[in-house]
């Protein structure tokens, strides 16, 4: 077999690895998604207030989630790593201390947020009349904050182990639960028709307080569906591990999370700041928001899956080693994922439209959410190119690059260009989404300068060893 014939089988054969570990994480997203449109509409029928009341402290949940994330990304890291290096009991104290910081996060993130509910709406501008039922949504919520944060980091955990189809499964029935209890407890008792059939149907009327604890119980279920996983896994299950601090691990997955954290941190205090600028705007801008937001989520779904992939096999190459393999992903991962996000650029610009009739009926509203999607629609492939550098750094530990691009990026761009655009200038939702948009292309700048000047790729300057 001569080289080319060779390189071409190699290509094809971590095409099929890549496909294997990012089709589960891909399908549990787009399920998460569907769930989030259903919310979305469901709470929709309840009229605008309800729909910006969800919305309004919407981003608080990525700047709490995000800062979580970013501790499953040091685990993620070393866990990945140490199996490229074929350190299984490396692996397993890292999982045990992950075991112990979901608890510590769990209660500290419980106790913060609850304490909070009463201020998040007045903080994030929310309208006098909805603050109310936005501060019930938000606090029911977060009362099972331990079992979101075992969902996150143990999640990580798992995928990190290449094991990603059972975070999918778990997902699968937290959307089910989600979705049974929303049908539940948002609507009061009715009476529906199937093939001229009759049937009476319980309903609490809760409303958008129905939402958040349906919302609340499937999330307890996930986290406590993925913690029995998590301990009964063949190959990284924490039992018979000692759960007292060990800084031996702790320390080198803390100096790759902290960066990372900082860059969760920040650009979800700027998504906060962001969000507080356009709810200044009226119920309809925040509605056209919430709305488009949502579903624009499901189209970087295809980026979001990769980089999972992207992050798990850089870490297993550099644990082993392994340049030629990192350089492969490389020529495999971009090429794909160029292709992904121009196919769903297309299918979001064409589709814009039918997607906001989906979760309302205001024509304000629609076209507004029309307009902002079919702009941020065609920086898709751009965007999609710096999720994948940014998964290869992530995994291989290098999150200090990424932390300052996302928060030049956001501060510097998105956050200053929509105060300057709309508090002062008294423009409106369009042009806080076109500094969006140009966030998103200064990050393809600088990632890309990123990967031709070789920072993505450590392989070359520093070894991994794992600590035992």
């Amino acid at each position: 077999m001569d080289k080319k014939t060779a390189d071409r089988t190699a290509e094809r054969s971590m095409l099929i690895t890549i496909l294997a570990l990012a089709w589960p994480t891909m399908l549990e997203q787009l399920m998460q998604t569907a769930v989030q449109y259903i919310d979305t509409a469901m709470v929709g029928t309840l009229g605008t207030q309800a729909t910006a009341a969800v919305g309004s402290t919407g981003t608080v949940n990525w700047l709490i989630g995000s800062t979580i994330s970013a501790v499953g990304v040091g685990f993620l890291s070393y866990i990945a790593k140490a199996y490229g290096a074929n350190d299984q009991a490396a692996a397993k104290r890292a999982v045990a201390q992950a075991v112990l910081l979901t608890c510590i996060l769990g209660v500290f993130f419980t106790v913060l947020t609850v304490s909070l509910s009463g201020m998040i709406p007045v903080w994030m501008q929310v309208e006098t009349g909805i603050r109310k039922m936005a501060s019930a949504y938000f606090m029911i919520l977060y009362l099972p904050m331990l079992p979101r944060t075992a969902s996150i980091i143990f999640g990580t955990v798992l995928r990190a182990a290449g094991d990603t189809k059972s975070p999918m499964k778990i997902g699968l029935l937290v959307n089910l639960v989600n979705v049974a209890f929303n049908f539940l407890l948002i609507y009061p008792s009715r009476q529906i028709t199937v093939f001229s059939l009759h049937f009476n149907i319980w309903g609490a009327g809760l409303g958008v307080v129905g939402a958040a604890a349906a919302s609340a119980v499937a999330f307890t279920i996930g986290g406590v569906c993925i913690t029995c996983v998590l301990w009964r896994h063949k190959m990284i299950s924490p039992r018979g591990q000692k759960f007292t601090p060990d800084m031996q691990i702790l320390k080198p997955c803390m100096q790759v999370a902290f960066p990372n954290m900082l860059q969760r941190f920040g650009t979800s205090l700027g998504y906060v700041a962001f969000a507080a600028m356009i709810n200044s705007l009226g119920e309809v801008s925040t509605a056209a928001h919430t709305i488009a937001n949502t579903v624009e989520s499901a189209f970087y779904i295809p980026g979001y899956g990769m980089q999972t992939a992207a992050a798990t096999l850089a870490g297993n190459a550099c644990g082993a080693r392994d340049g030629k393999r990192m350089k492969r992903l490389a020529s495999v991962f971009i090429p794909l994922e160029l292709v992904l996000m121009a196919g769903s650029g297309a299918c979001l610009f064409l589709a814009a439209p039918a997607l906001m009739r989906l979760f309302s009926i205001q024509e304000g509203v629609i076209s507004l959410g029309t307009a902002v999607l079919r702009m941020v629609a065609v920086s898709e492939p751009f965007y999609g190119f710096s999720i994948i550098i940014e998964g290869f750094m992530l995994g291989m530990g290098k999150t200090r690059a990424p932390f300052a691009f996302n928060i030049i990026g956001m501060w510097i761009v998105r956050i200053a260009g929509t105060y300057i655009c709309t508090q002062l200038l008294g423009l409106g939702l369009v042009a806080a989404w076109a500094c969006m948009i140009a966030h998103n292309l200064l990050l393809f700048g600088l990632f890309l300068i990123c990967y031709v000047r070789g920072i993505w790729y450590p392989l070359l300057t520093r070894a991994y060893t794992p600590q035992t």
